[in-house]
């Protein structure tokens, strides 16, 4: 049960963050396609589900609040813990994008590598923590809700 829905979670942040982080990547870079933005999705998809297949989250982030001691506070908690996997995935995902994308240009066209990723990497690391911050608990309630988990067992006649 607990892969299960560590699974469903990994899935649905995936999806989120890496439709909203191509969207906005390919909207930055001044070269928005519908192509561009489907392949950088995908990209990011792939990178974001093994990073999630790989890292375990719920246990990193209970531990940090643990150590700083915010373990009962909800709303700290949750801040800190949503800081803890921005700073896990974003750098993964952005550095992997921007090199890839990096790559794809001409030569002649090619801003400083340093520049772009530093762009890059300031304006996914604000967002994804809105989107982390925002979505993962509410997706944790959906997931949790429709697996079963928090409810009173069903009478069996």
């Amino acid at each position: 049960m607990a892969n299960k829905i560590k699974f469903h979670m990994s899935l649905m942040m995936g999806i989120t963050l890496s439709l909203c982080l191509s969207f906005i990547g390919t909207f930055t870079s001044g070269n928005f396609t519908i192509g561009g933005f489907m392949v950088s999705f995908l990209e990011s998809l792939v990178i974001s589900l093994v990073i999630g297949y790989f890292v375990p989250m719920k246990r990193l982030e209970d531990k940090a609040c643990e150590k700083a001691g915010i373990t009962g506070k909800p709303l700290a908690c949750r801040a800190f813990g949503s800081l803890i996997s921005d700073l896990i995935y974003t750098p993964i995902i952005t550095i992997f994008m921007v090199t890839i994308n990096y790559v794809k240009i001409p030569a002649a066209h090619r801003p400083p590598y340093v520049l772009m990723l530093g762009k890059s990497m300031l304006i996914s690391l604000v967002v994804a923590y809105l989107i982390v911050f925002l979505a993962a608990e509410n997706y944790m309630k959906f997931i949790m809700k429709r697996s079963g988990v928090g409810r009173p067992p069903e009478d069996r006649k």
